[in-house]
């Protein structure tokens, strides 16, 4: 089955207008659903649209309001909503170009992959694809759907182009809120070398698919063994975390031990250099792309 637009419309830089067609790059992973259940019966608990005062009503008798004033509602029917004209409905004007590296993670919200609308549209979708790509910019523009206006960025991905949507100013908590206690001193050359070091042992490319979720996994294994149990009640073995504070680390020791214990990932270990025979130490070790219509 072919999959459905997120929006549809063209790209437009200054005179020429690129007709595109946009498709989300991402789908909900994998999770668990709980209803909630009525334990007495053992039957679902379903929920209503309830008017107070009348009681449950028909859903052809549900507007959208807007509340104006405490307890005064404007009414609005889907076609005045969906009359309302704003050209980024249909056209993604790119009005700024920045720098690739400009714009900081958080930023970001979700991606979605762009691809020309028709045979026409590809001739000019190549040539913005390799001009974003030679200047090492993004484009930036916005685009109205499903009831409100995003900011969106373009750019280049292997032979596509890719847009994400951005967050606006006000959804974003200002940082220095956060950090402004944390100290800014420059580390000893030491403990930022042993870091680096274990760093550099733990470095291998990128692979999502050796990533799961385990919480969702250890879920269906508790439901499988509830199922075997007949309801019996099942309570697994948690390993409590380690207290929090009181506790004074020895940054060093604790580095120094991480990059001697095995931990460091798969790098190889160099072999270490013959020493004169001295009494041996114990050490611990820690536990399908859419089709695309034809003009």
């Amino acid at each position: 089955m072919a999959a459905r637009a997120y929006w549809q419309g063209q790209i437009r830089l200054a005179l020429v207008s690129i007709p595109v067609e946009v498709y989300s790059a991402t789908r909900s992973g994998a999770a668990i659903a709980f209803r909630q259940i009525h334990e007495p019966s053992g039957k679902p608990i379903n929920y209503e649209k309830v008017v107070a005062g009348i009681g449950p009503v028909d859903r052809d008798e549900i507007v959208k309001g807007y509340e104006v004033s405490r307890g005064e509602y404007v009414l609005l029917d889907d076609d005045e909503i969906e009359a309302v004209k704003i050209e980024s409905r249909k056209t993604l004007e790119l009005v700024q170009f920045v720098g690739a590296d400009e714009i900081e993670p958080l930023w970001y919200e979700k991606p979605y992959y762009v691809v020309p609308a028709d045979d026409l549209a590809e001739e000019a979708y190549v040539v913005l694809r390799e001009a974003l790509r030679a200047a090492g910019k993004v484009a930036l523009g916005q685009l109205s759907v499903r009831g409100r206006e995003q900011l969106v960025s373009l750019k280049p991905c292997g032979r596509g182009i890719v847009l994400e949507v951005l967050r606006y100013a006000d959804e974003v908590h200002k940082a220095r809120g956060f950090f402004a206690e944390i100290p800014d001193d420059a580390p000893s050359e030491d403990l930022l070398d042993l870091a680096t070091t274990l760093i550099e042992k733990k470095t291998a490319p990128f692979k999502p698919e050796e990533f799961h979720d385990r919480y969702v996994d250890a879920l269906h294994r508790l439901v499988e063994k509830k199922v075997k149990a007949r309801g019996k009640k099942i309570l697994e073995d948690v390993s409590e975390p380690a207290p929090r504070g009181g506790n004074v680390i020895d940054l060093m020791a604790a580095l120094k031990k991480s990059l001697g214990s095995g931990d460091g990932g798969g790098a190889e270990k160099k072999p270490a250099a013959k020493k004169a025979a001295q009494p041996k130490r114990s050490v611990a070790k820690p536990a399908a792309a859419p089709r695309r219509k034809k003009a």
